[in-house]
């Protein structure tokens, strides 16, 4: 029995369409798709305090008509009260212990640059 190989993928092709990869948690497209899943959880919560990404733990990207981004975030509450509206940048992270709080995440984000829409089917805290 002689088996053929040679449809095998190479395995140095890392990202091909419909296969989830690990990506860099540093990665400015991850850090962007971070930053959409802390809206939507602020944007859901009842909190009186925004959250912001605090660490960025462990990031899948998969290619499925844009990029979808399956990323496990810690998120911590900021000084900033939501009624203010800040920019997360300007925000820092609460000092008070008692104000203190961080959540773990798993958000999916799913952008399409070709048409300017993000979507954030999950966002688990």
């Amino acid at each position: 029995c002689v088996v053929s190989v040679t449809n095998v993928p190479p395995p140095q092709s890392t990202i091909r369409p419909g296969s989830p990869v690990p990506v860099n948690t540093n990665n400015p497209g991850v850090r962007k798709a971070a930053r959409f899943g802390v809206y939507r959880y602020n944007n859901s919560s009842n909190d009186l305090f925004l959250f912001k990404e605090s660490q960025i733990k462990k990031a899948m990207v998969q290619i499925v008509r844009g990029l979808k981004y399956m990323l496990h975030v810690e998120i911590k509450r900021t000084v900033c009260e939501k009624r203010d509206h800040s920019s997360l940048d300007n925000c820092h992270f609460q000092r008070e212990k008692n104000l203190q709080r961080m959540l773990r995440c798993y958000f999916e984000v799913w952008i399409q640059p070709w048409t300017h829409t993000v979507h954030i089917p999950v966002a688990h805290c």
